[in-house]
Protein backbone atom coordinates (compact mmCIF):
# COMPACT_ATOMS: atom_id res chain seq x y z
CA UNK A 1 0.00 0.00 0.00
CA UNK A 2 1.60 3.31 -1.11
CA UNK A 3 0.61 6.48 1.10
CA UNK A 4 2.25 9.56 0.96
CA UNK A 5 1.83 10.77 4.50
CA UNK A 6 0.62 8.56 7.30
CA UNK A 7 -2.18 10.74 8.03
CA UNK A 8 -3.93 9.61 4.90
CA UNK A 9 -4.17 6.46 6.82
CA UNK A 10 -5.90 6.34 9.66
CA UNK A 11 -8.70 4.55 12.03
CA UNK A 12 -11.03 7.25 11.56
CA UNK A 13 -11.02 6.21 7.67
CA UNK A 14 -13.80 3.90 6.20
CA UNK A 15 -13.23 0.77 4.12
CA UNK A 16 -15.38 -2.09 2.49
CA UNK A 17 -14.24 -6.00 1.08
CA UNK A 18 -14.78 -7.37 -1.92
CA UNK A 19 -13.95 -10.94 -2.67
CA UNK A 20 -16.05 -13.28 -5.21
CA UNK A 21 -14.37 -16.97 -3.70
CA UNK A 22 -14.43 -19.06 -0.75
CA UNK A 23 -11.65 -20.35 0.75
CA UNK A 24 -11.21 -24.53 0.74
CA UNK A 25 -9.16 -26.94 3.08
CA UNK A 26 -6.44 -26.78 0.22
CA UNK A 27 -6.74 -23.16 0.20
CA UNK A 28 -6.28 -23.21 4.15
CA UNK A 29 -2.86 -25.11 3.93
CA UNK A 30 -1.71 -23.18 1.35
CA UNK A 31 -2.13 -20.26 3.28
CA UNK A 32 -0.32 -21.81 6.30
CA UNK A 33 2.88 -23.42 5.03
CA UNK A 34 3.37 -21.67 2.03
CA UNK A 35 2.53 -18.06 2.17
CA UNK A 36 2.88 -17.73 6.09
CA UNK A 37 6.57 -18.54 5.65
CA UNK A 38 6.89 -15.71 2.82
CA UNK A 39 5.55 -12.62 4.38
CA UNK A 40 4.87 -14.01 8.44
CA UNK A 41 1.78 -14.83 10.35
CA UNK A 42 0.36 -11.42 11.09
CA UNK A 43 -0.04 -10.77 7.58
CA UNK A 44 -2.02 -14.24 6.94
CA UNK A 45 -4.19 -13.05 9.98
CA UNK A 46 -4.72 -9.52 8.71
CA UNK A 47 -5.91 -11.63 5.19
CA UNK A 48 -8.34 -13.68 7.30
CA UNK A 49 -9.60 -10.85 9.76
CA UNK A 50 -10.54 -9.47 6.10
CA UNK A 51 -11.73 -12.82 4.46
CA UNK A 52 -14.25 -13.36 7.18
CA UNK A 53 -15.66 -9.49 6.46
CA UNK A 54 -18.16 -10.94 4.68
CA UNK A 55 -19.99 -14.09 5.15
CA UNK A 56 -18.10 -17.62 4.71
CA UNK A 57 -21.56 -18.59 2.63
CA UNK A 58 -21.45 -15.20 0.45
CA UNK A 59 -19.53 -13.72 -1.87
CA UNK A 60 -19.57 -9.81 -2.83
CA UNK A 61 -19.00 -6.48 -0.38
CA UNK A 62 -18.89 -5.70 2.53
CA UNK A 63 -20.74 -2.94 4.92
CA UNK A 64 -18.40 0.29 5.29
CA UNK A 65 -16.50 0.15 8.56
CA UNK A 66 -14.12 2.51 10.05
CA UNK A 67 -10.29 1.35 9.96
CA UNK A 68 -11.05 1.23 13.89
CA UNK A 69 -12.96 -2.06 13.72
CA UNK A 70 -9.73 -3.75 11.78
CA UNK A 71 -7.20 -2.63 14.39
CA UNK A 72 -8.87 -3.94 17.11
CA UNK A 73 -9.69 -6.95 15.77
CA UNK A 74 -5.68 -7.53 15.49
CA UNK A 75 -5.07 -6.45 18.22
CA UNK A 76 -3.66 -2.89 17.91
CA UNK A 77 -3.22 0.13 19.40
CA UNK A 78 -4.90 3.62 17.65
CA UNK A 79 -1.59 5.27 17.33
CA UNK A 80 0.91 5.69 14.44
CA UNK A 81 2.90 2.87 14.94
CA UNK A 82 -0.02 0.44 14.17
CA UNK A 83 -0.95 2.41 10.87
CA UNK A 84 2.82 1.93 9.86
CA UNK A 85 2.58 -1.56 10.92
CA UNK A 86 -0.89 -2.41 9.21
CA UNK A 87 0.50 -0.99 5.84
CA UNK A 88 3.74 -2.84 5.97
CA UNK A 89 1.95 -5.77 6.36
CA UNK A 90 -1.06 -4.77 3.11
CA UNK A 91 2.06 -4.48 1.07
CA UNK A 92 3.51 -7.86 1.77
CA UNK A 93 0.24 -9.26 1.19
CA UNK A 94 -0.19 -7.16 -2.29
CA UNK A 95 3.46 -8.70 -3.08
CA UNK A 96 2.45 -12.03 -3.30
CA UNK A 97 -0.98 -11.43 -5.00
CA UNK A 98 -3.10 -12.16 -2.07
CA UNK A 99 -4.76 -8.33 -2.20
CA UNK A 100 -4.84 -5.14 -4.48
CA UNK A 101 -5.98 -2.32 -2.35
CA UNK A 102 -7.67 0.86 -3.61
CA UNK A 103 -7.96 4.85 -2.31
CA UNK A 104 -11.74 6.05 -3.69
CA UNK A 105 -12.66 9.54 -4.04
CA UNK A 106 -13.57 12.63 -5.68
CA UNK A 107 -14.90 16.25 -5.84
CA UNK A 108 -18.17 15.67 -4.90
CA UNK A 109 -16.92 13.00 -2.27
CA UNK A 110 -14.55 14.79 0.31
CA UNK A 111 -14.52 11.27 2.46
CA UNK A 112 -11.56 8.90 1.72
CA UNK A 113 -12.97 5.26 1.18
CA UNK A 114 -10.40 2.28 1.01
CA UNK A 115 -11.22 -0.64 -0.69
CA UNK A 116 -9.34 -4.15 0.11
CA UNK A 117 -10.01 -6.74 -2.82
CA UNK A 118 -8.88 -10.01 -1.79
CA UNK A 119 -7.82 -12.67 -4.07
CA UNK A 120 -7.90 -16.52 -4.05
CA UNK A 121 -4.25 -18.13 -3.12
CA UNK A 122 -2.91 -20.03 -5.85
CA UNK A 123 -3.08 -23.76 -6.29
CA UNK A 124 0.07 -25.31 -5.43
CA UNK A 125 0.52 -26.10 -9.02
CA UNK A 126 -0.04 -22.47 -9.96
CA UNK A 127 2.27 -21.59 -7.27
CA UNK A 128 5.60 -23.35 -8.52
CA UNK A 129 5.45 -22.53 -11.55
CA UNK A 130 5.71 -18.70 -10.77
CA UNK A 131 9.49 -19.07 -10.51
CA UNK A 132 9.64 -15.23 -8.64
CA UNK A 133 7.25 -16.76 -5.69
CA UNK A 134 9.08 -19.98 -5.38
CA UNK A 135 12.70 -18.31 -5.37
CA UNK A 136 11.31 -16.40 -2.23
CA UNK A 137 10.34 -19.44 -0.64
CA UNK A 138 13.70 -21.50 -1.15
CA UNK A 139 14.94 -18.36 0.61
CA UNK A 140 12.74 -18.19 3.47
CA UNK A 141 13.07 -22.11 4.06
CA UNK A 142 15.43 -23.85 2.33
CA UNK A 143 16.09 -25.62 -0.97
CA UNK A 144 15.02 -29.34 0.60
CA UNK A 145 12.27 -27.80 2.40
CA UNK A 146 10.56 -26.66 -0.43
CA UNK A 147 10.99 -30.05 -2.22
CA UNK A 148 9.43 -31.58 0.61
CA UNK A 149 6.31 -29.00 0.51
CA UNK A 150 5.74 -29.75 -3.48
CA UNK A 151 5.66 -33.31 -2.52
CA UNK A 152 3.34 -32.75 -0.23
CA UNK A 153 0.22 -31.23 -1.46
CA UNK A 154 0.82 -33.78 -4.66
CA UNK A 155 -1.10 -37.48 -4.53
CA UNK A 156 1.17 -39.78 -7.02
CA UNK A 157 -0.50 -41.47 -9.71
CA UNK A 158 -0.79 -45.91 -8.90
CA UNK A 159 2.65 -47.30 -9.34
CA UNK A 160 0.72 -49.48 -12.26
CA UNK A 161 0.71 -46.70 -14.35
CA UNK A 162 3.35 -44.88 -13.72
CA UNK A 163 5.31 -46.94 -15.38
CA UNK A 164 3.41 -47.89 -18.47
CA UNK A 165 3.26 -46.68 -21.86
CA UNK A 166 -0.21 -46.04 -22.64
CA UNK A 167 -2.03 -43.98 -25.15
CA UNK A 168 -4.35 -41.19 -24.01
CA UNK A 169 -7.88 -40.45 -26.06
CA UNK A 170 -10.25 -37.98 -25.27
CA UNK A 171 -13.68 -39.05 -24.95
CA UNK A 172 -15.40 -36.38 -23.33
CA UNK A 173 -17.99 -34.87 -24.86
CA UNK A 174 -18.57 -31.13 -25.35
CA UNK A 175 -21.46 -28.95 -24.16
CA UNK A 176 -22.97 -28.26 -27.81
CA UNK A 177 -22.94 -32.18 -28.63
CA UNK A 178 -24.80 -32.92 -25.95
CA UNK A 179 -27.28 -30.35 -25.39
CA UNK A 180 -28.71 -28.28 -28.06
CA UNK A 181 -29.96 -23.85 -27.01
CA UNK A 182 -32.78 -22.21 -28.29
CA UNK A 183 -31.10 -19.45 -29.61
CA UNK A 184 -34.51 -17.76 -31.26
CA UNK A 185 -36.04 -17.68 -27.68
CA UNK A 186 -33.40 -15.87 -26.35
CA UNK A 187 -34.94 -14.33 -23.27
CA UNK A 188 -33.51 -10.81 -22.94
CA UNK A 189 -35.10 -10.17 -19.78
CA UNK A 190 -33.65 -12.97 -17.74
CA UNK A 191 -30.17 -11.32 -19.06
CA UNK A 192 -31.11 -7.68 -18.28
CA UNK A 193 -32.05 -9.34 -14.58
CA UNK A 194 -28.90 -11.96 -13.86
CA UNK A 195 -26.73 -8.57 -14.71
CA UNK A 196 -28.63 -6.70 -12.52
CA UNK A 197 -28.39 -9.05 -9.66
CA UNK A 198 -24.67 -9.65 -9.72
CA UNK A 199 -22.70 -7.10 -7.72
CA UNK A 200 -21.22 -4.37 -10.06
CA UNK A 201 -17.52 -3.53 -9.64
CA UNK A 202 -16.12 -0.15 -9.33
CA UNK A 203 -12.66 -0.75 -9.97
CA UNK A 204 -9.41 1.55 -11.09
CA UNK A 205 -8.76 1.76 -14.61
CA UNK A 206 -6.12 -1.24 -15.52
CA UNK A 207 -4.05 -1.10 -19.24
CA UNK A 208 -5.41 -4.23 -20.48
CA UNK A 209 -2.93 -6.32 -22.05
CA UNK A 210 -2.47 -6.19 -25.90
CA UNK A 211 -5.03 -8.42 -27.41
CA UNK A 212 -6.94 -9.51 -31.38
CA UNK A 213 -10.17 -9.91 -28.55
CA UNK A 214 -10.36 -13.81 -30.29
CA UNK A 215 -12.37 -15.75 -27.81
CA UNK A 216 -12.72 -19.08 -27.37
CA UNK A 217 -16.27 -19.65 -29.24
CA UNK A 218 -15.08 -17.82 -32.06
CA UNK A 219 -11.99 -20.31 -32.76
CA UNK A 220 -14.23 -23.27 -31.54
CA UNK A 221 -17.11 -22.28 -33.96
CA UNK A 222 -14.40 -22.13 -37.18
CA UNK A 223 -12.03 -25.00 -36.39
CA UNK A 224 -12.72 -27.92 -38.25
CA UNK A 225 -14.30 -31.04 -36.52
CA UNK A 226 -12.01 -33.62 -37.65
CA UNK A 227 -8.79 -32.02 -37.27
CA UNK A 228 -6.64 -33.85 -34.91
CA UNK A 229 -5.92 -30.75 -32.94
CA UNK A 230 -9.26 -30.40 -32.27
CA UNK A 231 -9.11 -32.21 -28.26
CA UNK A 232 -6.38 -29.49 -27.82
CA UNK A 233 -8.21 -26.44 -29.31
CA UNK A 234 -11.09 -27.64 -26.80
CA UNK A 235 -8.89 -27.80 -23.85
CA UNK A 236 -8.48 -24.29 -24.36
CA UNK A 237 -11.55 -23.10 -23.11
CA UNK A 238 -10.39 -23.93 -19.38
CA UNK A 239 -6.90 -22.44 -20.18
CA UNK A 240 -7.05 -18.50 -19.76
CA UNK A 241 -3.14 -18.47 -20.26
CA UNK A 242 -2.90 -19.91 -23.45
CA UNK A 243 -5.89 -17.99 -25.12
CA UNK A 244 -4.05 -15.16 -23.81
CA UNK A 245 -0.77 -15.99 -25.46
CA UNK A 246 -2.96 -16.69 -28.90
CA UNK A 247 -4.29 -13.19 -28.67
CA UNK A 248 -0.95 -11.49 -28.20
CA UNK A 249 0.29 -13.67 -31.66
CA UNK A 250 -2.69 -12.67 -33.06
CA UNK A 251 -2.44 -8.77 -31.92
CA UNK A 252 1.10 -8.81 -32.71
CA UNK A 253 0.97 -10.28 -36.43
CA UNK A 254 -2.56 -8.70 -37.30
CA UNK A 255 -4.30 -12.13 -37.56
CA UNK A 256 -7.92 -12.33 -37.64
CA UNK A 257 -9.61 -15.57 -36.21
CA UNK A 258 -9.74 -17.54 -39.26
CA UNK A 259 -5.55 -17.32 -39.67
CA UNK A 260 -5.24 -18.15 -35.85
CA UNK A 261 -7.37 -21.12 -36.54
CA UNK A 262 -5.58 -22.18 -39.93
CA UNK A 263 -2.34 -21.79 -37.98
CA UNK A 264 -3.49 -23.87 -34.51
CA UNK A 265 -4.38 -27.06 -37.29
CA UNK A 266 -0.85 -27.62 -38.65
CA UNK A 267 1.11 -29.84 -37.04
CA UNK A 268 3.92 -29.58 -34.37
CA UNK A 269 1.64 -26.13 -32.84
CA UNK A 270 0.66 -28.66 -30.31
CA UNK A 271 2.85 -31.28 -27.77
CA UNK A 272 1.72 -34.67 -27.71
CA UNK A 273 0.41 -33.36 -24.29
CA UNK A 274 -1.81 -30.93 -25.31
CA UNK A 275 0.68 -28.15 -24.38
CA UNK A 276 0.58 -25.03 -26.89
CA UNK A 277 4.27 -24.35 -28.58
CA UNK A 278 4.09 -20.81 -28.26
CA UNK A 279 7.65 -20.69 -30.34
CA UNK A 280 6.44 -22.53 -33.19
CA UNK A 281 3.02 -20.43 -33.40
CA UNK A 282 5.20 -17.83 -33.31
CA UNK A 283 7.29 -18.56 -36.01
CA UNK A 284 4.39 -19.74 -37.95
CA UNK A 285 2.35 -16.51 -37.75
CA UNK A 286 5.33 -14.50 -38.85
CA UNK A 287 5.61 -16.28 -41.99
CA UNK A 288 1.91 -15.85 -42.39
CA UNK A 289 2.42 -12.25 -41.70
CA UNK A 290 5.28 -11.49 -44.19
CA UNK A 291 3.20 -13.41 -46.82
CA UNK A 292 -0.05 -10.92 -46.15
CA UNK A 293 2.56 -7.93 -46.20
CA UNK A 294 4.09 -9.18 -49.70
CA UNK A 295 0.66 -10.25 -50.88
CA UNK A 296 -0.81 -6.45 -50.20
CA UNK A 297 2.40 -5.05 -51.75
CA UNK A 298 1.43 -6.27 -55.07
CA UNK A 299 -1.97 -5.49 -54.59
CA UNK A 300 -1.29 -2.03 -54.01
CA UNK A 301 0.77 -1.92 -57.01
CA UNK A 302 -1.43 -3.48 -59.45
CA UNK A 303 -4.13 -0.93 -58.28
CA UNK A 304 -1.65 1.82 -58.78
CA UNK A 305 -0.95 0.97 -62.54
CA UNK A 306 -4.25 0.68 -63.30
CA UNK A 307 -5.02 3.86 -62.07
CA UNK A 308 -1.89 5.25 -63.94
CA UNK A 309 -3.28 3.10 -67.43
CA UNK A 310 -6.46 4.76 -67.09
CA UNK A 311 -5.33 8.45 -66.36
CA UNK A 312 -3.15 8.31 -68.95
CA UNK A 313 -6.19 6.42 -71.79
CA UNK A 314 -8.26 10.05 -70.44
CA UNK A 315 -5.30 12.29 -70.61
CA UNK A 316 -4.87 11.07 -74.19
CA UNK A 317 -8.54 11.76 -75.26
CA UNK A 318 -8.16 15.22 -74.15
CA UNK A 319 -6.06 18.67 -74.45
CA UNK A 320 -5.00 19.71 -70.89
CA UNK A 321 -2.75 22.56 -69.90
CA UNK A 322 0.49 21.03 -68.98
CA UNK A 323 0.80 20.78 -64.61
CA UNK A 324 2.72 23.32 -63.08
CA UNK A 325 6.13 22.82 -62.78
CA UNK A 326 8.72 23.62 -59.91
CA UNK A 327 11.94 25.65 -60.22
CA UNK A 328 15.14 24.67 -58.63
CA UNK A 329 17.28 26.80 -57.11
CA UNK A 330 21.22 27.57 -58.30
CA UNK A 331 22.04 26.42 -55.06
CA UNK A 332 20.55 23.22 -55.17
CA UNK A 333 21.49 22.08 -58.57
CA UNK A 334 23.25 19.00 -58.92
CA UNK A 335 25.95 17.74 -61.58
CA UNK A 336 25.20 16.54 -64.70
CA UNK A 337 26.29 12.84 -64.59
CA UNK A 338 28.60 11.54 -67.29
CA UNK A 339 25.52 9.27 -69.12
CA UNK A 340 23.77 12.70 -69.78
CA UNK A 341 26.50 14.80 -71.03
CA UNK A 342 25.80 16.59 -74.13
CA UNK A 343 22.15 15.41 -74.03
CA UNK A 344 21.48 18.44 -71.66
CA UNK A 345 22.90 21.37 -69.64
CA UNK A 346 22.49 21.30 -65.23
CA UNK A 347 19.42 23.66 -65.61
CA UNK A 348 17.58 21.22 -67.73
CA UNK A 349 18.40 18.52 -65.77
CA UNK A 350 17.67 19.92 -62.67
CA UNK A 351 14.14 20.84 -63.93
CA UNK A 352 13.68 17.13 -65.44
CA UNK A 353 14.94 15.48 -61.90
CA UNK A 354 12.28 18.32 -60.17
CA UNK A 355 9.49 17.77 -62.33
CA UNK A 356 9.30 14.43 -64.31
CA UNK A 357 8.14 10.95 -62.63
CA UNK A 358 10.48 8.56 -62.00
CA UNK A 359 9.06 6.29 -64.47
CA UNK A 360 10.43 8.89 -67.67
CA UNK A 361 13.53 9.99 -65.69
CA UNK A 362 14.35 6.61 -65.01
CA UNK A 363 14.44 5.56 -68.81
CA UNK A 364 17.06 8.55 -69.36
CA UNK A 365 19.50 6.75 -68.08
CA UNK A 366 19.08 3.27 -70.20
CA UNK A 367 19.77 3.63 -74.28
CA UNK A 368 17.22 0.81 -73.92
CA UNK A 369 14.29 -0.46 -71.72
CA UNK A 370 14.96 -0.34 -68.19
CA UNK A 371 15.38 -4.33 -66.56
CA UNK A 372 12.52 -5.26 -64.47
CA UNK A 373 13.91 -5.66 -61.26
CA UNK A 374 15.02 -2.26 -61.32
CA UNK A 375 11.98 -0.75 -62.75
CA UNK A 376 9.86 -2.89 -59.82
CA UNK A 377 12.30 -1.97 -56.95
CA UNK A 378 11.83 1.81 -57.91
CA UNK A 379 7.84 1.11 -57.95
CA UNK A 380 7.58 -0.59 -54.72
CA UNK A 381 9.46 2.21 -53.17
CA UNK A 382 7.11 4.54 -54.85
CA UNK A 383 4.02 3.05 -53.91
CA UNK A 384 5.04 0.87 -50.82
CA UNK A 385 7.12 3.46 -49.33
CA UNK A 386 5.62 6.55 -50.57
CA UNK A 387 8.65 8.37 -51.31
CA UNK A 388 8.28 11.65 -53.11
CA UNK A 389 8.60 11.47 -56.57
CA UNK A 390 11.60 14.62 -56.74
CA UNK A 391 13.31 12.35 -53.68
CA UNK A 392 12.92 9.17 -56.05
CA UNK A 393 14.43 10.87 -59.03
CA UNK A 394 17.34 12.31 -56.76
CA UNK A 395 18.00 9.05 -55.33
CA UNK A 396 18.07 7.66 -59.25
CA UNK A 397 20.72 10.34 -59.72
CA UNK A 398 22.53 9.23 -56.66
CA UNK A 399 22.99 5.77 -57.72
CA UNK A 400 22.70 5.67 -61.50
CA UNK A 401 24.45 8.97 -61.88
CA UNK A 402 27.93 8.00 -60.43
CA UNK A 403 30.78 5.98 -61.46
CA UNK A 404 30.71 3.29 -59.35
CA UNK A 405 28.50 0.54 -60.33
CA UNK A 406 28.85 -1.56 -57.21
CA UNK A 407 25.97 0.39 -55.76
CA UNK A 408 23.79 -0.63 -58.82
CA UNK A 409 22.21 -3.53 -56.20
CA UNK A 410 18.79 -4.51 -54.77
CA UNK A 411 20.15 -4.26 -51.24
CA UNK A 412 22.33 -1.01 -51.90
CA UNK A 413 18.70 0.70 -53.06
CA UNK A 414 16.72 -0.11 -50.58
CA UNK A 415 18.84 0.46 -47.57
CA UNK A 416 19.60 4.31 -49.16
CA UNK A 417 15.71 5.02 -49.47
CA UNK A 418 15.24 3.35 -46.08
CA UNK A 419 17.45 5.86 -44.76
CA UNK A 420 16.03 8.71 -46.40
CA UNK A 421 12.61 7.60 -45.33
CA UNK A 422 13.82 7.60 -41.69
CA UNK A 423 15.53 10.48 -41.93
CA UNK A 424 12.26 12.44 -43.35
CA UNK A 425 13.55 13.14 -46.65
CA UNK A 426 10.41 14.20 -48.29
CA UNK A 427 11.18 17.38 -49.95
CA UNK A 428 13.61 17.79 -53.44
CA UNK A 429 15.47 19.91 -51.30
CA UNK A 430 16.32 18.15 -48.02
CA UNK A 431 16.90 14.99 -50.72
CA UNK A 432 20.16 17.21 -52.51
CA UNK A 433 21.51 17.77 -48.79
CA UNK A 434 21.16 13.98 -47.90
CA UNK A 435 23.34 13.46 -51.08
CA UNK A 436 25.67 15.82 -50.84
CA UNK A 437 26.06 14.64 -47.51
CA UNK A 438 26.77 11.26 -47.98
CA UNK A 439 29.35 12.37 -50.98
CA UNK A 440 31.47 14.08 -48.16
CA UNK A 441 30.73 11.41 -45.80
CA UNK A 442 32.23 9.60 -48.97
CA UNK A 443 35.14 11.93 -50.26
CA UNK A 444 36.50 11.67 -46.02
CA UNK A 445 36.69 7.95 -46.39
CA UNK A 446 38.65 8.23 -49.55
CA UNK A 447 41.00 10.70 -47.70
CA UNK A 448 41.57 8.71 -44.93
CA UNK A 449 41.91 5.41 -47.34
CA UNK A 450 44.47 7.39 -49.44
CA UNK A 451 46.62 8.15 -46.54
CA UNK A 452 47.12 5.04 -45.76
CA UNK A 453 48.46 4.22 -49.04
CA UNK A 454 52.39 4.31 -50.55
CA UNK A 455 53.55 7.78 -51.43
CA UNK A 456 50.92 9.32 -48.28
CA UNK A 457 51.42 11.74 -45.71
CA UNK A 458 51.40 9.40 -42.87
CA UNK A 459 52.51 5.28 -44.28
CA UNK A 460 55.69 6.41 -45.86
CA UNK A 461 58.46 9.10 -47.32
CA UNK A 462 61.29 8.68 -49.96
CA UNK A 463 61.25 7.05 -53.78
CA UNK A 464 62.01 3.95 -52.48
CA UNK A 465 58.81 4.03 -50.24
CA UNK A 466 61.23 3.00 -46.99
CA UNK A 467 58.75 2.93 -44.15
CA UNK A 468 58.89 5.64 -41.58
CA UNK A 469 55.83 5.44 -39.22
CA UNK A 470 53.05 3.07 -38.63
CA UNK A 471 50.56 2.08 -41.56
CA UNK A 472 46.23 2.95 -41.46
CA UNK A 473 44.63 1.60 -38.26
CA UNK A 474 48.29 -0.40 -37.16
CA UNK A 475 48.15 -2.67 -39.88
CA UNK A 476 51.96 -3.60 -41.18
CA UNK A 477 52.19 -2.60 -44.92
CA UNK A 478 55.23 -3.78 -47.22
CA UNK A 479 57.73 -1.25 -48.53
CA UNK A 480 57.76 -0.82 -51.89
CA UNK A 481 61.00 -2.63 -53.68
CA UNK A 482 62.61 -0.97 -56.41
CA UNK A 483 62.58 -2.49 -59.44
CA UNK A 484 65.80 -3.01 -61.45
CA UNK A 485 65.52 -1.36 -65.10
CA UNK A 486 67.06 -2.42 -68.39
CA UNK A 487 69.95 0.23 -69.31
CA UNK A 488 68.95 1.65 -72.66
CA UNK A 489 72.24 3.85 -73.23
CA UNK A 490 74.96 0.62 -73.71
CA UNK A 491 76.79 0.79 -76.54
CA UNK A 492 78.38 -1.57 -79.30
CA UNK A 493 81.39 -4.42 -77.46
CA UNK A 494 84.69 -3.64 -78.84
CA UNK A 495 86.71 -6.63 -80.32
CA UNK A 496 88.76 -7.02 -77.78
CA UNK A 497 86.14 -6.90 -75.10
CA UNK A 498 84.53 -9.83 -77.52
CA UNK A 499 88.07 -11.56 -78.04
CA UNK A 500 88.55 -12.04 -73.71
CA UNK A 501 84.25 -12.73 -73.50
CA UNK A 502 85.21 -16.03 -75.71
CA UNK A 503 88.69 -16.70 -73.94
CA UNK A 504 85.95 -16.69 -70.61
CA UNK A 505 84.06 -18.90 -71.94
CA UNK A 506 86.50 -21.39 -73.40
CA UNK A 507 88.07 -21.41 -69.69
CA UNK A 508 84.36 -22.42 -68.46
CA UNK A 509 84.06 -24.73 -71.15
CA UNK A 510 87.85 -26.85 -69.74
CA UNK A 511 89.24 -26.00 -73.72
CA UNK A 512 91.52 -23.46 -72.15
Amino acid sequence: MRINHIMQFTEHHRYYIFRDFSLSSLDYKMLSLIYQPMIGAFAISLYQQLYHGIAEDKAGYSGLEPHRKLFLGLGLEMNEKSRRFVVEQTSKLEAVGLLASSRLGGPDHPDVIYEYELSQPLSPSEFFRNMHLAMLLRDKIGKYAVIALRESFGANEPDELADARLEKENISVPFYELFKLNMQSFDSELEQALMEVAPSRQSAAKPEPASAGISYGELILRFPRGSANRPHVEKLRHDMESMAQINYVAYKYHLSAASVCRLLDEDGVFASTGELNMDELQLRANGLYRQDKKRDGERQRTLAQTAVRQNEASLSLQEDDPSEEFEVREQDYLPVPAALTGRCDIQQYNMLMRNEPHTRFLKRFFPGAVPDWLDNLFERIDLNYRLEGPVINVLVHYVLGGTDSARVTRSFIDTVASNMLMKGVNTFEKAVQYVREQAAVEQAKERRRDAGQPGGASGYTGRSGGRTGTGQRGAARKPSIPIVQEDQGTGAVSADELEELRRLARKLDGKS
